[in-house]
């Protein structure tokens, strides 16, 4: 599990990289990567791009004013090493930033939970545009680490449509402790099956709930409120109680929120739901209604099921299986070529940042050299000098020649690499999205037919005669 956050600094950047650069906290500086800047010069680095920034008049000057952003990326204590916990980090950073930003990476290992810090630039070494800070690139930053996790086998806080969700909340709804929880969890799983307010009402009450003032009448009381079974007390659903989105009119807004989603989707292409499996929840075996209800929608579902195979032309479970390994075959093939497309990118990145950081100080070196007081030439164009000394050194390792022809060649690359990646990623994600529909469909043919087998048992068992 890894939490993170994120904020933006306007000053001290060189006070900022030298505390995550802390030899004490990252073993002697072993765990610092970075990218398209130094440690030790990262401050001239992000001062020189920030300088070729693009000011435009629709950019908030809030976000003009941002020099570099600062990352954490926390783990649970004990649940990764520190070389593990750097390369998630270093992961991160390259999906997040994209080869565009110049970024110091450290893990700092002197705390109970090892955590990653990135400070990368503000503006990006390609376009010169602000980084833009929001809600949505939050979300992003947080899905990104997730995945990461997922693939390093990592726990991950799942809910997520709880935002702003404290650690102890959401460890209480993961061990089950509240009895809040098993509202909210029942509230959200009568959303998801109902398709207007009144089905969402008949369905809780089926779930054996007592509700209270849910009209939207003015004779109404103001919160909704639920008693389940076996409580003496009311629970109302007001945000102080429950939170933001199990408020009766939240409640409402998003069952039709949910119905227009759905019209969505059946105007552009199909989305299967799972079958409801009676036999896992001891409460429909205990309601009629409730057996009723889920009858009726697995009946809907497996309609649908069936509709998406023939349209697929998919006859039995060994073409569905076929079809599956071919395009789980075809998202490794394109995984893999975007792996790829991506370090290329980085390191073409890279190059032009350093490429043109060398073309534009080198006069000054030239300067420097021909000075009669080389010492005060130095005490005032002394970043000038160490960037061109810093982008020469990188050139040299990459045995580049830096001219305006290159340079402008390198950016046409560039380019065409970005277009190819976006065309794969486009073709990935169809596919995966085509995996999970397979994947659907076969989950509800297995459960389809154990239901009818079970069915058939429990048939002959109250009928022997039928043999």
């Amino acid at each position: 599990m890894a939490i993170t956050k994120i904020h933006a600094i306007k000053a001290t950047v060189n006070k900022a990289i030298e505390y995550i650069c802390n030899p004490d906290k990252t073993d002697e500086s072993i765990y610092i990567s970075t990218f398209a800047c130094a440690a030790e010069t990262a401050t001239y680095d992000f001062k020189y791009t920030i300088d070729h920034a693009n000011d435009f008049n629709s950019i908030e000057k809030e976000e003009k004013e941002n020099k570099a952003f600062h990352l954490i990326q926390a783990f649970e204590p004990g649940e990764v090493s520190f070389e593990e916990a750097h390369a998630i980090g270093k992961e991160l950073a390259d999906k997040l930033l994209q080869g565009k930003y110049s970024y110091v990476l450290t893990t700092h290992i002197d705390k109970g939970h090892v955590h990653n810090h990135i400070i990368f630039c503000a503006v990006d070494n390609i376009d010169h545009n602000h980084y833009h800070d929001c809600k949505k690139t939050y979300w992003q930053i947080r899905n990104l680490s997730d995945d990461l996790c997922r693939e390093h086998n990592l726990s991950v806080i799942e809910n997520r449509n709880h935002r702003g969700m404290k650690y102890k909340e959401w460890y209480e709804n993961k061990n089950q402790n509240s009895w809040k929880v098993k509202l909210k969890k029942d509230i959200n799983q009568s959303i998801k099956s109902s398709s207007t307010y009144d089905d969402f009402l008949a369905l809780m009450k089926a779930k054996g709930y007592e509700i209270k003032n849910s009209s939207f009448e003015e004779s109404s009381g103001k919160y909704i409120s639920f008693r389940p079974l076996g409580q003496k007390n009311f629970i109302r659903g007001r945000v102080s109680s429950l939170g933001a989105n199990f408020t009766k009119e939240r409640i409402k807004e998003r069952i039709e929120n949910k119905r227009q989603k759905a019209a969505s989707f059946l105007e552009n292409g199909n989305k299967i739901k799972t079958l409801i499996d009676t036999a896992a929840n001891p409460n429909f075996a205990e309601n009629i209604g409730l057996q009723k209800w889920a009858t009726k929608e697995n009946l809907k579902i497996a309609a649908k099921t069936y509709r998406l195979m023939t349209e697929k032309n998919i006859h039995n479970l060994t073409v569905l299986d076929e079809k599956v390994t071919s395009l789980q075959e075809q998202s490794k093939s394109a995984n893999s070529s975007i792996v790829s497309l991506e370090h290329q990118i980085r390191e073409i990145a890279e190059t032009i940042k350093y490429a043109e950081q060398y073309r534009e100080n080198k006069p000054y070196n030239e300067r420097y050299e021909k000075a009669k007081d080389q010492d005060k030439f130095l005490r005032k164009y002394e970043s000038k000098l160490i960037l061109y000394s810093g982008a020469e050194r990188m050139l040299q390792r990459k045995d580049f020649s830096p001219t305006n022809a290159t340079i402008t060649k390198l950016k046409a690359t560039y380019q065409e690499l970005l277009a190819q990646k976006k065309e794969l990623s486009s073709i990935q994600k169809s596919t995966q999205t085509e995996i999970k529909e397979l994947e659907m469909i076969k989950k509800n043919l297995e459960q389809y037919m154990n239901t009818s087998s079970r069915n058939l048992e429990q048939n002959l068992e109250q009928n022997p005669h039928e043999l």
